[in-house]
């Protein structure tokens, strides 16, 4: 049994290839992931950027984010594949659907916190309009208010 998880994928691109090369490089990853019926959710192309540190001989190189949907078998060609593409100086898959729902988690938890706080002061469990911080409609309240001394 596979199930999906969602995979961040960030490689690196020596800085002699191309546009074209970098294109080719995504197309491949591409159907990597059709032929494991897995789903490319977001690429990002960040362009070529200086490396914090010296790889190899290369200074410079581009970077390219992908967000993938898919299986580990998914991952592990992938990864297989950009260990031996010349083009690629370094590349990293890390799985952050675990993240993305520990953050849901936690939202929610401070979400429910905060509404039996409210109730407990006898208050509504949201936020009411014009209640808060900062509130401009307040303000203009205010401004039309005769000061009495």
């Amino acid at each position: 049994m596979s199930t999906s998880r969602q995979y961040e994928l960030v490689y690196i691109v020596t800085p002699e290839a191309s546009e074209q090369d970098v294109a080719d490089l995504h197309t491949q990853i591409e159907q990597i992931i059709e032929r494991f019926k897995g789903t490319l959710d977001k690429t990002e192309n960040w362009g070529r950027r200086r490396l914090a540190y010296e790889i190899g001989k290369h200074r410079e190189g581009t970077y390219v984010v992908e967000t993938i949907t898919g299986s580990g078998e998914l991952m592990k060609e992938i990864d297989r594949r950009l260990r031996v593409s010349d083009a690629v100086i370094r590349h990293l898959v890390v799985r952050v659907d675990e993240e993305l729902r520990v953050a849901e988690r936690t939202r929610s938890a401070r979400q429910a916190s905060t509404a039996r706080r409210r109730v407990a002061r006898g208050l509504p469990p949201e936020r009411q309009p014009g209640e808060g911080r900062g509130d401009a409609d307040m303000m203009d309240d205010m401004e039309g208010a005769e000061v009495q001394r």
